[in-house]
């Protein structure tokens, strides 16, 4: 194992730098926007970009690589996202930043196929998990850390884009001259969303509420916690607590679902989170700024594990050979739910006070519940079929699955066999 992740410390070090400064700019861009006033439903929309572009890079990316490879891809995204920043920087302008945002979701799409098609293949059936639980847990502390970063300098000065700037240029260095063998390049997979849903509507619904509810959480918790502690240096922790919530009740949640039916798990996830909305939203400002922090953390512990469980139920029901198409699709239902997701919410927030994101979670997580439990009385999965959560995890958070497995020379049984850890 320790030659395994040596093989790739190269690559997960770039990965650390690059996903520092998009969390440094996850909780920069909104905060700004609310410091130069922008009304909370532009600052919504201006989320929502983000995961458009996200959703569009998803699909068209692999005919990037596929044209010219990984590492040009690489660099080429590297290029145009470390510009942004510094534009957003420069000119504050609600339409202009739109489209960057747009351009930056586009651009850390085709980063993320870049890296984690290459993960794949290095990794085997034995170390897929294992290489993609590191992936994940770096990704999420790494974002934590560059959240805290907004505290070093004053949000509407151009220091922290010039910082973001820096970090997403500085990543490309040790992918460049990393020592592992790019992956052979891709081939395109059709998603059929009506196949996906008959495979597990639970598992299909589970991810279009992630993406609504964590879509908000990323485009305008800031906002939420700027506006409900006066303060803008609480957005930073604010943020940071859900993201570390998320990161330590990823495991345990997965571990609990490999051992309870996964669908239960997510009902007991979505009551969570849906009965702490509703707890912040009847604190109203009572809460003290440690006692938010406490939620956020709990909130994010159940909110951010959801999808991780949903990928886990819906490759339990289907076939070997479908693992990457379900994937990808879970992927896509996920990245709409984030562009409605934080327009929605929004709005909600512009009626509501900032409360209101948490009142369109809470909406959210109960007809969620609803939906799960009017799936119950469909067996559930096999112990034979059901996928161990550990190997599940490969798939999660990735873009890469909108891809085909990049070993492209094999027959379509041994594709099958090859993604099966997915």
């Amino acid at each position: 194992m320790k030659s395994t992740l040596l093989s790739i410390a190269a690559l997960l070090f770039g990965v650390a730098i690059l996903l520092t400064g998009q969390g440094l700019q996850g909780a920069l861009v909104p905060t700004r926007a609310a410091l130069e006033s922008f009304p909370t439903a532009t600052i919504g929309a201006i989320g929502a970009a983000y995961f458009l572009g996200f959703m569009i890079g998803c699909l068209r990316g692999g005919v990037l690589i596929s044209a010219v490879g990984h590492v040009r891809v690489f660099a080429a995204m590297t290029a145009l996202a470390s510009a942004t920043p510094l534009l957003l920087g420069l000119w504050t302008d609600p339409w202009f930043w739109s489209v960057l945002r747009f351009l930056t979701g586009f651009c850390f799409a085709v980063l993320y196929i870049v890296i984690e098609s290459w993960l794949n293949g290095i990794a085997t059936n034995k170390t897929r998990g294992l290489i993609f639980s590191v992936y994940v847990f770096i990704t999420l502390t790494v974002m934590a850390i560059g959240q805290m970063m907004l505290l070093l300098y004053d949000p509407q000065a151009l220091q922290l884009f010039v910082i973001a700037s820096i970090l997403v240029s500085v990543a490309a260095i040790p992918v460049a001259l990393s020592r592992s063998e790019a992956p052979v390049k891709p081939r395109a997979v059709r998603i059929d969303l009506r196949r996906l849903i008959s495979i597990s509507r639970a598992g299909t619904a589970s991810c279009f509420a992630a993406g609504l509810t964590n879509g908000s959480f990323w485009a305008v918790s800031a906002i939420f916690a700027t506006q409900y502690t006066g303060d803008t240096d609480s957005a930073a922790w604010y943020m940071t607590a859900g993201v570390i919530g998320g990161a330590v009740c990823q495991w345990p949640l997965g571990y609990l679902s490999d051992r309870v039916e996964r669908r239960k798990v997510l009902i007991g996830t979505a009551l969570g989170a849906g009965l702490l909305s509703i707890f912040i939203v009847l604190a109203g400002r009572q809460l003290s700024e440690i006692q938010l922090m406490m939620f956020g953390v709990l909130w994010g512990g159940m909110a951010f594990p959801l999808y991780s469980v949903a990928v886990a139920l819906t490759n339990d029901y289907a076939k070997p050979y479908e693992y990457v198409r379900v994937s990808s699709g879970l992927l896509l239902i996920y990245g709409i739910g984030a562009v409605i997701g934080p327009i929605l919410s929004s709005i909600l927030m512009g009626t509501l006070g900032p409360t209101g994101l948490y009142v369109f979670c809470a909406a959210v997580y109960a007809l969620l519940c609803a939906v799960i439990a009017q799936t119950m009385n469909r067996p559930p999965a096999t112990d034979e079929a059901q996928c161990d959560f550990s190997d599940a995890i490969a798939s999660v958070y990735t873009a890469s699955n909108v891809l085909q497995s990049s070993d492209s020379g094999l027959t379509n049984d041994q594709r099958a066999n090859a993604s099966g850890a997915k």
